[in-house]
């Protein structure tokens, strides 16, 4: 399973630093420059492709330079790109971390984050119903949201490792897929069910009418160009970039992280080393449900209004970013997330102006992303073939 941050070879500069500054610099300088190589880089092309559009097809409607509609539309595109980027990133490592150690596609993943977002919604909704929602200090509401959020989705995906995916652990892989399937339909019908006993209503919208701080935009400048900004935006490009942070320094540098890592390489060597395969497992669930809630909670947050199926095209584009990346690896699983969130975002800044299209035909062209990719580079773009022993 590959990790975030790659290091250094033996013998470079790096490790002639302090201990403090080589942590510094392998836990968090090192991985916040891949996420903004990762994100220059695809904006870059993203945004030459976009004005070879122009060139190529000047007026898509009478009056329209599409030029000019690119220049001005850019800064929020980048911004909106970068969001969802990073929610589908996290998503996508819940999906790059089991299939790391199991090899195996956990398709109720999308519905783990589904719970997550709703589980976030319960939380503040009790706080707005008892009328102490004002009077909480906005970072401490939200990393509260978020983390509730994280254990809940953490512990249920724990159960349904527990439950549905170990008794199946030797069945051929077809079974256990089967399984998830089973386990995704039923979860969207229990939360339907919770919810309409308790509230009679599917559409759980956040309270953040209550939040001005939360709804209020607030206006950058990028040259001529001045653009919007919700709150939420930075709030869930903060978490993600921290919730990633964190993924890093466990993967890398613990000794439970080691331990992933071992079983993923080789479950029967592992075990005879004295690592408690079962318990890895269940932590490598654990973990990736706690991402998948994490972003559920912050997903929520930004959008307002979850419902129980809401996880099924989240989930479906963090598989294509997951595939994107290369699955089993931890660094694709980001770079795939944020490349399809930006491919998301200028899609639907571009197609907006062209009548025979809309915007309704960005889902179309990100899923072709994952038919290109699965023709042309299976194994995603930083992932590497592995074949199988006979």
């Amino acid at each position: 399973m590959a990790s975030i941050s790659r290091g250094q070879p033996p013998g470079s500069a790096i490790y002639q630093l302090p201990p403090a500054l080589r942590w510094v610099y392998d836990y968090i300088l090192f991985p916040i420059g891949q996420m903004i190589l990762f994100i220059v880089a695809a904006s870059v092309v993203l945004t030459l492709l976009s004005y070879l559009l122009a060139f190529l097809v000047p007026e898509p409607r009478p009056n329209i330079v599409l030029a000019d509609q690119i220049s001005r539309q850019l800064p929020g595109m980048i911004i909106s790109g970068i969001s969802i980027g990073f929610v589908y990133a996290m998503i996508a490592l819940g999906y790059t971390l089991v299939y790391g150690v199991l090899k195996f596609i956990n398709f109720a993943h999308s519905e783990i984050f589904m719970v997550g977002s709703v589980v976030g919604f319960e939380l503040m909704r009790r706080i707005a119903d008892s009328g102490a929602l004002p009077d909480w200090n906005p970072v401490v509401l939200i990393v509260t949201t978020v983390l509730v959020s994280m254990l809940a989705s953490g512990l249920l995906a724990v159960l349904i490792e527990r439950i549905a995916y170990r008794p199946l652990r030797g069945a051929p892989r077809l079974v256990p897929l089967i399984s998830a399937i089973g386990i995704s339909f039923f979860l969207i019908d229990l939360v339907r069910a919770g919810e309409a006993i308790t509230r009679n209503d599917f559409n759980l919208r956040y309270p953040t009418d209550q939040l001005p701080w939360l709804v209020q935009s607030i206006p950058l400048q990028f040259g001529m160009t001045t653009v919007n900004v919700k709150p939420t935006s930075f709030i869930v490009v903060i978490g993600a970039v921290l919730t990633l942070l964190a993924l890093n320094y466990f993967v890398n540098g613990t000794k439970l992280g080691r331990g992933i890592r071992a079983v993923s390489q080789d479950q029967t060597t592992a075990a005879l080393m004295g690592i408690n395969v079962n318990l890895i497992i269940s932590l490598t669930f654990f973990v990736g449900g706690a991402f998948g809630g994490a972003a559920g909670a912050l997903f929520g947050i930004n959008v307002g209004t979850v419902t129980p199926y809401v996880g099924f095209i989240p989930g479906i584009k963090a598989f294509t970013a997951a595939v994107l990346g290369g699955i089993g690896n931890i660094t694709g699983a980001l770079l795939g997330g944020l490349t399809l969130g930006l491919v998301e975002a200028f899609l639907n800044g571009v197609l907006v102006y062209f009548p025979a299209l809309g915007q309704r035909y960005t889902d179309i062209f990100a899923f072709s992303v994952l038919i290109l990719i699965l023709i042309f580079r299976p194994s995603g773009l930083l992932g590497e073939r592995v074949d199988e022993k006979v």
